[in-house]
This record gives C-alpha cells, sequence and structure tokens, in this order.
C-alpha cells in the first residue's frame, strides 16, 4: 500500500534542491505557479501540505550537500565522529566561524525556505476556493501547516537562539532589513502554533495517513521546545550571555514544561512502553511503525532519503566497511561506556562489573541492539577490525575484513572507511533485507514516547517535590531495556535522566542539543577515544585504547553563527555572540 502519496514530496524535493542555494528572503512573481489555480482545489493544497513535510529531519543533515545527506548531527555530538579519513566535515575541531559552519551551512537557508512557503499557504488559505470547497479538510490541512512551521522554528531557536517571527510571507515592498526576536518571544509563538494545531489535528491517522501530523505530534514538540527552554543554556545565571537572544526567564518554566509532557501522557494513559525481551525485538522497534513512535517520516519502495537515492539510508552508510558500507559515524569509545552492564552497574565506579580487557561481554541489552563492536554477529558473520600483528606488508585475508587491510574474497571493500574507534552504528539498519534494498515503512523516528517520559522526568525533578514521579517516569524506560529501576535520587537522579537519554535516544539527533542544554562542556570538547584491535595468525586477539582526534570546545558554539551572508544583507540581524 502507498502511504502519504510520497510521490508528490520527490517531485516537489526535485523543484526545492535547484533553488535552495538562493537568498532565503528572494520573492517571486505571485502568479508564478498558478497558485489561483492551486488554491481553488482542496486536493491541490493537500500537495502544498506534503511538499512542506520535507521540512522535517531525516536520515541525511543536508539534502543539497552530497557527504551530508548520508549522516546526521551524531558525528558532532558525544556519540560519534565522522569516520572517512579523520575529516573535520563538520568544523567542532577547526571551529566555527561565520563564514564557515562545514556541513552546517545549509540548515539556515534550508529552514527559512520551509517557514515561507508556508506562510504564503497560511496568507492565502482562508480566502481560498478550496476552503469554501471543503472546509474540514482544508483547515486539518492548515493546521498541518502551523504544526510544521512550529517545528522548524523550534529547531531554529535550538540551533541559533532567537530568530525573526514571521507570521507572513514577505513580498516585494516588505523591509527585509528583519531583526531577531528574543528567544523568549519566538518560544510563545511555537507554543501558540501548536495549541491551535493540536485543537484541529486529528489524534490517530489510519494507516494510509502513516507519517502525518496528529494532535500528538503537536503536544510532543512543544514538550521538547519547552524542556529545552527550561534548560541551563537558557537561564539567565548560567547562559553564554544574558540576553534576550538566549534566555529564557518565566519562572514557572519547569512546571509548564511538566505540563506539555503530562499533556500527552494522560492521552495515552500512561501506558508501559512496548515491551521487549532481547536485543533484537528492542531493535526491530525502530524498523517497523508501532503505537510509541509519536511522530516519524517513513521510508519505502516508494520514497527514499533523497529522490531515489538508496544509499541516504543507514544499511550502506553506517555498516562496517567490510560488508560494502561506508560507516561514515563511528561511535565514540567515551560514548560506548555510557551503556550499563546487564545487571545494571556502570562502567566504572564503585560495584562495577564491568572487565576492562573485556569490553563486550555482559552489557545491557540497548548495546547489542545499537552498536556494532568487534565480535558482534551482523549479517552472517562477525565483525572484525582486527589488523594481523606481526603487520602484514599488505591487505590480507588474514587481516578482518572490517580493517583497513581487509579483504572479503580477494577484494578489500571501503578500507578508507574502516571504524577509527572499533564501532559502528546497529541502530535503524534492516539486517533482513539486503545493504542497498529499502524496507517497508522504515521510520525515521522524530518524536516518540520513550522521549516524552523522560521530558516528564527531568522536567519533574526540577520542579521539586516529585521524585517519586520522576523515577516513575524515568523506570518506564530503564525496566523496558531490561535493567533494574532507579532508585537514586537528589543529583544522582538528574545524572540517572541524563544517562537514559544519551542511551535510549542515541543516534536520533538528541545528544547535540542535550549537552549544549546541560552546559556539560566535558561532552562537548574531548579527546575522542577508540579501541585499536589486533590478532595474531592463531585468532588471538587484543586491543590497545587510544585518542583518534581531540575535540577541543569553543564557547561560542553553543550556537551556530548567523550565515555571513545574511548579516550583510541585513544589517539589523544581530550575529551570535563571539562569531
Amino acid at each position: 500500500m502507498k502511504k502519504f502519496k510520497f510521490i508528490y514530496l520527490i517531485v516537489a524535493f526535485g523543484l526545492f534542491a535547484t533553488i535552495s542555494c538562493e537568498d532565503v528572503l528572494d520573492t517571486k512573481a505571485s502568479d508564478a505557479f498558478a497558485e489561483d489555480l492551486i488554491y481553488s482545489d482542496p486536493d491541490q493544497v493537500e500537495r502544498l501540505v506534503f511538499t512542506a513535510y520535507n521540512s522535517t529531519e531525516s536520515w541525511g543533515l543536508n539534502k543539497n550537500q552530497w557527504w551530508s545527506r548520508r549522516f546526521n548531527i551524531e558525528g558532532a555530538s558525544f556519540e560519534a565522529k565522522f569516520n572517512f579519513n579523520d575529516l573535520d566535515l563538520y568544523r567542532v575541531r577547526a571551529g566555527w566561524t561565520a563564514a564557515n559552519v562545514g556541513v552546517f551551512k545549509e540548515k539556515w537557508t534550508n529552514y527559512w525556505f520551509y517557514v515561507r512557503s508556508i506562510n504564503e499557504f497560511l496568507d492565502r488559505i482562508d480566502d481560498s476556493e478550496a476552503m469554501q470547497a471543503n472546509p474540514n479538510k482544508v483547515n486539518v490541512l492548515k493546521a498541518e501547516m502551523k504544526f510544521l512551521r512550529a517545528n522548524i522554528y523550534s529547531k531554529l531557536i535550538s540551533f541559533y537562539g532567537g530568530v525573526p517571527i514571521l507570521e507572513n510571507a514577505l513580498g516585494l515592498n516588505d523591509n527585509f532589513n528583519l531583526v531577531r526576536d528574543s528567544y523568549e518571544d519566538c518560544v510563545t509563538f511555537i507554543v501558540k502554533d501548536l495549541d491551535e494545531a493540536a485543537a484541529v489535528l486529528p489524534e490517530t491517522r489510519p494507516d494510509s495517513e502513516y507519517g502525518r501530523a496528529t494532535k500528538l505530534a503537536a503536544l510532543a514538540v512543544k514538550s521538547r521546545t519547552l524542556l529545552y527552554a527550561a534548560s541551563k543554556l537558557h537561564d539567565p545565571a548560567f547562559a553564554p550571555k544574558n540576553d534576550p537572544l538566549y534566555v529564557y526567564t518565566k519562572a514557572s518554566k519547569w512546571q509548564d514544561a511538566a505540563n506539555a509532557a503530562k499533556a500527552i501522557i494522560d492521552i495515552v494513559g500512561a501506558r508501559d512502553l512496548m515491551a521487549v525481551s532481547n536485543a533484537t525485538e528492542y531493535q526491530n522497534l525502530f524498523l517497523t511503525p508501532n503505537q510509541d513512535n509519536i511522530f516519524v517520516r517513513p521510508y519505502g519502495a516508494t520514497y527514499y532519503d533523497f529522490g531515489t537515492d538508496v544509499n541516504s539510508l543507514w544499511d550502506q552508510t553506517q555498516s562496517p566497511s567490510g560488508y560494502g558500507g561506508w560507516a561514515l559515524s563511528s561511535p565514540t569509545h567515551n560514548f560506548a561506556l555510557e551503556f550499563n552492564m546487564a545487571d545494571g552497574t556502570k562502567t566504572s565506579g564503585v560495584g562495577s562489573t564491568y572487565n576492562p580487557a573485556s569490553p563486550n561481554a555482559n552489557r545491557e541489552m540497548r548495546y547489542y541492539a545499537n552498536l556494532n563492536f568487534q565480535g558482534a554477529m551482523f549479517r552472517g558473520r562477525a565483525v572484525d577490525y582486527a589488523l594481523l600483528t606481526p603487520a602484514t606488508t599488505g591487505n590480507s585475508e588474514l587481516n578482518g575484513p572490517d580493517s583497513p587491510k581487509g579483504l572479503v574474497d580477494g577484494i578489500g571493500i571501503n578500507q578508507a572507511h574502516s571504524s577509527k574507534t572499533g564501532y559502528n552504528i546497529r541502530k535503524f539498519q534492516n539486517e533482513s533485507v539486503a545493504l542497498t534494498a529499502v524496507s517497508p515503512q522504515r521510520p525515521y523516528i522524530l518524536y516518540r514516547l520513550a522521549e516524552v517520559y523522560l521530558n516528564y522526568a527531568e522536567a519533574l525533578y526540577h520542579v521539586g517535590g516529585q521524585e517519586a514521579t520522576a523515577r516513575q517516569f524515568l523506570n518506564k524506560v530503564v525496566t523496558r531495556a531490561l535493567q533494574p529501576a532507579v532508585t537514586a535520587s537528589g543529583t544522582d537522579l538528574l545524572e540517572a535522566i541524563k544517562k537514559e537519554r544519551r542511551i535510549e535516544l542515541c543516534f536520533e539527533g538528541h545528544n547535540f542539543f542535550d549537552e549544549r542544554r546541560w552546559m556539560n562542556e566535558a561532552n562537548l570538547g574531548f579527546d575522542v577515544k577508540g579501541l585499536k584491535w589486533t590478532k595474531t595468525a592463531a585468532d588471538v586477539y587484543s586491543f590497545t585504547e587510544y585518542t583518534v582526534v581531540t575535540r577541543p570546545w569553543f564557547g561560542r558554539q553553543y550556537y551556530l553563527p548567523i550565515p555571513a551572508t545574511e548579516v550583510e544583507k541585513a544589517p539589523a540581524m544581530l550575529q551570535n555572540d563571539g562569531y
């Protein structure tokens, strides 16, 4: 069955890709696309909405760049590093400048392109013939557009701080010298859009509309937005600069964040997450539609991430090199140590059962579901990063097939992509299909119930006096992962909530923002650690821990800079601090 009529998205995105490098504030003649005809027909109007769904995040960080449509933001976070030749494509080591942010370059332009197209829709829809012909349908479409605009703005303020609030599309005679609104005003604007959308959107969708916005989706964006706003990064006492562009001053901020999560919890009845009994069942949760997913971007045979480029999916781009994968995001050993042991103890500290000589033994279930590591069984064989010692003079079958010198059937496959850290990403990969095949309706998850429970736990902790309820919802996530329930209190409870976010939500685009909003600089600038594996001809394996690269921390990089070209064209657009 075709879902969500994705064929229209493919065609529409082809148009977007050709113009996305143009000035986001450029205007075009109002009759350029026969708009009167489009707005006279509810079905044509619906296709405009389908097009706007391309504004959501997906497997690739940036669709308009060859490299970054094949990996996401995880390589600029504590979770992972970009793998090919240790290139600094994110510029997290060189440092961002207003003229160069590496693969983040297109974020500003792309987001504003969709804001403008959505605003054009909202400017015209109320007085359109389509609204008169079918107000029930078109009002839902209008709510979807408000939801999508709010979701874009939520991303914009996470990357840039306060940005201009544009409720209407700019015309030829409008002032383009825009002024940035305060972070707090942006949050208020986002919440208003989401509340209005949630009041109209359906609570559920039929299978034929899988991937379209619902009331729960709008509430989930609100929950994340308010949690981020309440966080340390936006507290005037801790923010890098006490400036309206960055701070959030509402006294009720943590209660507001808790209430936003609770609105979803009340609708779903505070139910338990879908139960699993092993790592494979947990891994499968991320491959097919299920009730824990609140808002996703679905993929399948009808629609790939970038036109018909199946290499945008993670099977090809994240598998170990010897399988034909590109292994573009290598999880760090630092991050791998965040996963607990099967008995619930940590990998360090009093009572730990971790054996540093056997780093992959007796780990918690999610370690095996989310990571590929030395010896992991994957697609019919064990992952093997090990180089033969004493070293061979060239490539050899005696080296691990996933090593820099390994051969598979006498052929070296993607050797330059061999993991530098001793890990690859397993999450989101469907091992039941070929490496370059597509599994029906595999979701790229944008919002899910586990996040909402963790949002609620974190917000309640900060409200004060609510630790028991915070633990209750934290443990809905912890115990589903077959880990012992958390009993901690005080700051230990907060650290347990943060740790659970790192593990449960890994590789879903959260950690880049979480470590920043927590202002946890130890996980923003650090020595990226890896394991270098070797083996003898008798298959005796050993490893050494080493520093792959050093990632410095620049205090200005809590936010991306506004692109220098935008500030030059609009001098009233204040640049972010430090740039």
